[in-house]
């Protein structure tokens, strides 16, 4: 007669998480030791699973897939964070769709020719996919993480087919806000936007530099400031831009026309009766301005959805597209008027 051997009971995430009331990313994290996580919560998931005498494989086949439950965001460290809407909001959309579908988000920060921080989220294996929030022309990021086999995407636009992308078509949308500003009556346009580095400025100057080119004036670079990063910088383009004639100045992005704005305020130059002025991309900087500024809107909350659940259907083994186009709108406002 065979002795009656008593089998261990079957479990899974699922089930821990449900008894504890915990997250199944916790159980995860407290189960695999991968993540950050709390030394008493570490401690009461491995106790349940002590007291309750769950067999160690049957756990260990429901981590086989070595998931973390932790989205890595890469923010840009050469930026001031605290200036940046755009990140800050990005983030927000990012998190609400993890919590959707119970990951957390680890963020990160990278300067461009240094990426060791992100080579050690992939090393110590902290995250089971990634975003870069800022795509470069020459990207280390992106080049390495090709080579690792993560899951990852990135927000902006490349010709690099490879590299799933999430984006607004800046090019045709900074063409058709420059035609805007030039049918309304602007004859001398002039652009004054941040690092060509980054390829979301190739693609606002592609749209300005087409428009323009259209125009009966044409393309004139004696009123285009490229590669201005620096408050002193943009207030010797804006002197320079006045001296040249321009009727209109239009800012490669909110921070940028934050601070034209206030050279020419400090100037004496009204707006828009001195001078007009837009900017490719709108923000909390530029939404409360008296008058109001014509911008581009981009609802980045969503792009930050769209990026964050689109890495989460990747890593879920889930066919993605691999260029996801968002809207954008163009807001007249009295700053062109």
């Amino acid at each position: 007669m065979k002795e009656n051997i008593p089998t261990k009971k079957k479990i899974s995430l699922d089930d821990i998480a449900r008894e504890l009331g915990l997250s199944k990313s916790t159980v995860s994290r407290a189960l695999s030791g991968k993540g950050r996580i709390g030394a008493e919560t570490s401690a009461r998931v491995h106790q349940y699973v002590k007291d309750m005498d769950y067999a160690p494989n049957l756990i260990a086949r429901s981590l086989a897939q070595s998931k973390t439950y932790n989205l890595g965001v890469i923010l840009p460290a050469d930026s001031d964070l605290a200036e940046k809407p755009f990140f800050q909001v990005f983030l927000l959309g990012a998190c609400e769709a993890a919590a959707a579908n119970d990951y957390d988000v680890v963020v990160t920060v990278v300067v461009e020719k240094d990426i060791s921080a992100l080579k050690r989220l992939v090393h110590n294996k902290k995250v089971d996919g990634i975003i870069l929030t800022r795509l470069l022309v020459h990207d280390l990021a992106a080049t390495y993480l090709k080579k690792t086999g993560i899951p990852f995407l990135v927000v902006g636009s490349s010709s690099d087919d490879a590299l799933v992308q999430i984006d607004t078509d800046h090019e045709t949308a900074c063409e058709k806000l420059t035609s805007l500003l030039i049918s309304m009556g602007n004859r001398k346009t002039a652009l004054i936007i941040g690092s060509d580095e980054h390829a979301v400025n190739v693609s606002r100057y592609r749209g300005y530099a087409m428009a323009t080119e259209g125009s009966a004036e044409g393309l004139d670079r004696r009123i285009i400031f490229q590669n201005i990063g620096t408050k002193t910088a943009m207030d010797k383009s804006v002197e320079a831009a006045i001296r040249e004639g321009a009727d209109c100045i239009l800012c490669g992005d909110d921070i940028i026309c934050s601070q034209v704005l206030s050279k020419l305020n400090n100037m004496g130059l009204s707006i828009p009766d001195g001078i007009r002025v837009a900017s490719f991309y709108d923000s909390a900087h530029l939404k409360y301005n008296n008058p109001p500024i014509t911008a581009l809107e981009i609802d980045v909350k969503e792009l930050g959805v769209v990026a964050g659940q689109s890495l989460i259907d990747m890593i879920s083994g889930k066919e993605i597209k691999k260029r996801t186009i968002l809207n954008y709108q163009i807001a007249l406002k009295r700053s062109t008027q």
